[in-house]
């Protein structure tokens, strides 16, 4: 089976690994930092193996599984017909006390080469504005009202364990 990869991005951030893992484990806020999504809606517990349904705007509901989630990556994969789409999210905590956070979109199966003609652009061309986005969100999320930090632990609304 041949493995496509759509695009990659990176970001470096000051917000702290555990503010992405916050907003990726808050679904149904994804579309505030990703364009291209109407909605997501999460069956249970953002944990391994949890599942759920997401609506690309201008596409149809797709059907998606948390493959893996530690506290260095979540990957989650959509189901396609004949095809698996596949987010992989790596999270480090730089030496400087930065957050590094990449994300690889790939794409496989025997209808891989039809999903890569309708999506393949529209990723690619939206990844790295989408990470931007989130890097945003989640420094934003690491401030009080009036810019001052948050207390250790504040505003994160998943726990993540190895």
């Amino acid at each position: 089976m041949t493995t496509k990869t759509l695009g990659t991005a990176r970001i470096t951030s000051a917000a702290a690994p555990a503010a992405f893992f916050a907003r990726w484990a808050d679904m149904a806020t994804w579309p505030e930092w990703n364009a291209d999504t109407e909605w997501v809606r999460l069956d249970g517990e953002f944990a391994a193996g949890a599942t759920g349904v997401l609506k690309p705007k201008g596409g149809p509901k797709t059907k998606f599984v948390v493959e893996k989630l530690d506290d260095k990556e979540f990957t989650d994969v959509s189901l396609l017909l004949g095809a698996r789409l596949t987010f992989r999210h790596l999270v480090a905590a730089e030496a400087d006390g930065t957050t590094a956070v990449e994300v690889a979109v790939t794409l496989a199966g025997p209808m891989a080469r039809v999903w890569n003609l309708i999506l393949g652009k529209g990723i690619a061309e939206t990844l790295q504005r989408d990470l931007d986005s989130l890097k945003d969100a989640a420094e934003a999320d690491a401030h009080g009202p009036h810019g001052a930090p948050v207390g250790a632990g504040s505003g994160v609304r998943a726990e993540v364990t190895a």
